[in-house]
């Protein structure tokens, strides 16, 4: 039996058309599959849906420092060597 060897040059042109190919296919299923739901949703019935309730207001501490920027301050100082975020009691931060 004698041993075949494919070229080189046939490996790469297989490889790429495959994936030309397959990427193509993959650009039309898309197409078709975005025509078919627009259809879909065409044809459904439209509702009206409720405006949404705007959202609260955050509500912001009498110091003028919100909690997040609090605990971003405490997470920066806890990764410090020495500091103890357990011994932290109270905290008292101030807009200079």
């Amino acid at each position: 039996m004698p041993e075949q060897h494919v070229s080189n040059l046939f490996v790469v042109v297989m490889g790429m058309g495959v994936t030309f190919v397959g990427l193509i296919l993959i650009i039309f299923l898309t197409m078709l599959m975005g025509k078919l739901l627009g259809v879909a949703q065409k044809s459904a019935p439209q509702t009206a849906a409720p405006a949404p309730a705007p959202a609260p207001a955050p509500a912001v501490p009498s110091d003028g420092v919100p909690d997040e920027i609090k605990v971003a301050i405490l997470a920066a100082l806890a990764q410090q060597p020495g500091f103890d975020l357990a011994r932290v009691e109270r905290i008292d931060i101030r807009r200079v």
